[in-house]
């Protein structure tokens, strides 16, 4: 019998002044022995030139030094497009504040094959609590426009798997796509920069024809919120933060939802707005309202023009 042809798969992480985050994350995958695999680290124009002293320390990881930061979603379609020219059949986006298990990759890769789905994501727990799970995957609330994080903060002792393991949605924080799915959808929406663009691609590759899962018996750990947890003067989240949040779950809702998911939405923000008020905060209250006028009203880029 002729054994099956070894699947090729690209491990795509992008740095940004996050040192000491991908180093850890990097040398979690040294310890991944199985199946091969090839890093991809994008370095999104970091200070100290990070992505240099990275390739001096892990030579067997490919380099592609960015100038300037092209946040999550153009930082990872830089590597996703050196994937695909590669030749490579499966890509892993994998955010650099994890740390893996050993043994990860390859129920991913089981599954992907076994289910016929297009993208697949592993079970993630807090790196600081091991034990209390980040994000079982995503459903996805059209009605309302809502992004739901299942299993969000459930101890793995009380968590109860559902009857069905496909998903609406994969958080980008660690996602094993197939080639043909992102061949079929195209690549990440660049003008997302940061959150709610793996929401938004997710949905698109199922309207492509593609099914999503969860793959129970693979498992990782996430420091979350590390590349945003950046001391501020008005907080430990940046307004940026804030303005993201809200002018791309507007862009999600225009392309994705109906009409109720507006006043839901724009409650919720107005009375963030309210909250920064009362507490002085006014650059995270202007970052609310200019994420409200832009995500209402800045034209939408067409999706196909991230397939070149």
């Amino acid at each position: 019998m002729a054994s099956t042809p070894e699947v090729s798969v690209a491990i795509i992480l992008v740095n940004w002044n996050g040192y000491a985050y991908t180093q850890a994350c990097l040398e979690s995958l040294e310890k991944v022995k199985e199946p091969a695999f090839q890093v991809i680290l994008v370095d999104n124009g970091s200070q100290n030139s990070e992505g240099e002293q990275l390739k001096a320390r892990f030579p067997n990881i490919h380099l592609i030094a960015n100038p300037d930061n092209l946040g999550f979603a153009g930082g990872n379609n830089v590597g996703i497009r050196y994937a695909l020219e590669e030749g490579f059949d499966q890509v892993l986006l994998l955010n650099n504040d994890t740390l893996v298990d050993p043994y990860f990759l390859k129920p991913l890769q089981t599954e992907l094959r076994a289910s016929k789905y297009g993208v697949v994501q592993p079970i993630i727990c807090f790196a600081q609590e091991s034990k209390t799970l980040w994000s079982a995957g995503g459903k996805w609330n059209s009605l309302l426009g809502r992004a739901i994080t299942l299993g969000d903060r459930v101890t793995l002792e009380n968590y109860t798997p559902p009857k069905s393991l496909e998903l609406d949605w994969a958080t980008g924080c660690c996602m094993l796509l197939s080639k043909e799915a992102i061949l079929a959808a195209g690549l990440l929406n660049e003008q997302y920069f940061a959150y709610f663009e793996d929401v938004e691609w997710s949905l698109r590759i199922r309207k492509s024809g593609f099914k999503i899962g969860l793959s129970e018996n693979s498992i990782i750990y996430h420091e979350a919120g590390a590349a945003s947890k950046k001391q501020h003067s008005e907080g430990t989240l940046s307004p940026r933060v804030f303005y993201f949040h809200v002018r791309n779950q507007l862009f999600l809702l225009r392309q994705h939802s109906l009409v109720l998911g507006y006043p839901y939405h724009l409650l919720r923000f107005l009375s963030w707005g309210v909250y920064f008020l009362i507490r002085g905060r006014f650059q995270k209250l202007s970052a609310v309202f200019q994420g409200i006028r832009e995500g209402l009203f800045t034209p939408l880029n067409s999706e196909k023009k991230w397939l070149q």
